[in-house]
């Protein structure tokens, strides 16, 4: 018989903070203890890594680890609720690992202020049991997926844009962004919040769905958004959602798998827009910040 691992015990200060999660059933003291000693990596510290970070620390998730190498801009705070406007000209990663410490002391912030990219991506994400994406380009977003899909991690990705949000959950063996959206698309076809905008709330929204999804997964209760895409107008606030099936056809995940190792996509901006296949979601792919 497999030795369970040991989880890490209480103290009486973490029993007072998070006494309203012990007294939940599907949390208690074990569940508590498990989010204890999750690993969970942030890709970006912008509008939805902020929510998602937040809520982690909050949650009392161990480990979170922050991925960003930009500083904060004044135009980040109508929706990147880590920063202030005392940390403009900051570096983010710094901005946050302040922020997520002034709410949560108990927390282990690890930051990595670089670029993610072909050479440092595996030796980052092996260091963490689940990864969340809030890349605000699609170069990151593909690398991201493609990398956390080779380390068989699990992927909870999300995207915002004017009033539009979408999230979903990647596990091994079950598809990857790929099966939708096999390439990126060419350069200027799907603008960036920067170029179209989008509603400071929306990456809350989104942003928090996500870190439900991490916190399910660590405590192993409920169902995730595995093979479903949940879609999000907030302008009428209907949420629908899409059935969404393993491409044997993927050329990272499927039968033949043509990508088997990290590259930077930047190189493949010039390729063919990413045509759904037939049964998915229809709309175009959305950029997110």
């Amino acid at each position: 018989m497999t030795e369970q691992k040991r989880l890490t015990p209480l103290t009486p200060g973490q029993v007072q903070r998070y006494s309203r999660h012990l007294i939940m059933p599907n949390v208690g003291s074990v569940g508590q203890r498990k989010l204890l000693d999750g690993k969970v990596l942030v890709i970006g510290a912008g509008g939805l890594g902020s929510p998602i970070a937040l809520y982690l620390a909050l949650a009392g998730v161990g480990t979170v680890g922050i991925v960003d190498f930009d500083v904060v801009d004044v135009s980040n705070l109508q929706r990147q609720i880590l920063h202030t406007d005392a940390d403009v000209g900051r570096r983010k990663v710094e901005s946050a690992k302040e922020s997520l410490l002034a709410h949560n002391p108990d927390l282990n912030v690890q930051i990595h202020e670089e670029p993610i990219n072909s050479e440092n991506a595996n030796e980052i994400i092996s260091q963490y049991d689940i990864i969340v994406n809030g890349a605000d380009n699609f170069a990151t977003r593909y690398l991201v997926n493609d990398a956390a899909y080779l380390a068989g991690k699990p992927l909870v990705d999300g995207a915002i844009l004017v009033f539009d949000g979408r999230a979903t959950t990647y596990l091994p063996g079950k598809g990857c962004y790929r099966c939708m959206y096999p390439d990126p698309p060419p350069p200027g076809e799907v603008p960036n919040c920067s170029e179209a905008g989008v509603i400071g709330a929306l990456p809350g929204l989104v942003g928090s769905i996500q870190a439900l999804e991490v916190i399910k997964l660590l405590l192993g209760v409920g169902e995730t958004l595995t093979s479903r895409l949940l879609m999000i107008d907030a302008l009428s606030m209907e949420f629908t959602e899409l059935k969404v099936r393993k491409d044997p056809n993927c050329k990272l995940c499927g039968d033949n798998p043509e990508v088997t190792e990290l590259i930077d996509y930047e190189v493949f901006c010039g390729v063919a827009p990413p045509q759904p296949i037939e049964e998915r979601d229809q709309q175009p792919i959305m950029a997110d910040d």
